[in-house]
């Protein structure tokens, strides 16, 4: 069963289409051979990161950005609003 979907080359993240718990591993990633373990619980729909984020980074999805990591985002970490600076309706990207 797929447990994550990358939807562009250019994403950072990817979306789950299951709960998974800490220490699971998603192997559902392009380019990422032994997968990406994950780093807490999250639930179905969120993203993680499927590498580092830096903080000011763009976060891409869709291979468009929608923000701005407000913080470090580890690879396998939860991203969501507790991390992320929506971009949208400020005039651009990124």
């Amino acid at each position: 069963m797929r447990k994550a979907i990358v939807m562009d080359n250019k994403d950072n993240v990817a979306t789950l289409l299951t709960d998974v718990g800490e220490g699971d591993v998603i192997h559902d990633i392009p380019g990422k051979a032994g997968g990406v373990e994950i780093r807490q619980k999250i639930p179905f729909g969120h993203k993680i990161a499927i590498r580092k984020i830096g903080r000011g980074e763009a976060v891409v999805k869709y291979g468009e950005v929608f923000g701005k990591a407000s913080e470090e985002i580890a690879e396998g970490q939860h991203v969501h609003v507790h991390n992320v600076e929506s971009v949208r309706g400020r005039g651009g990207k990124g």
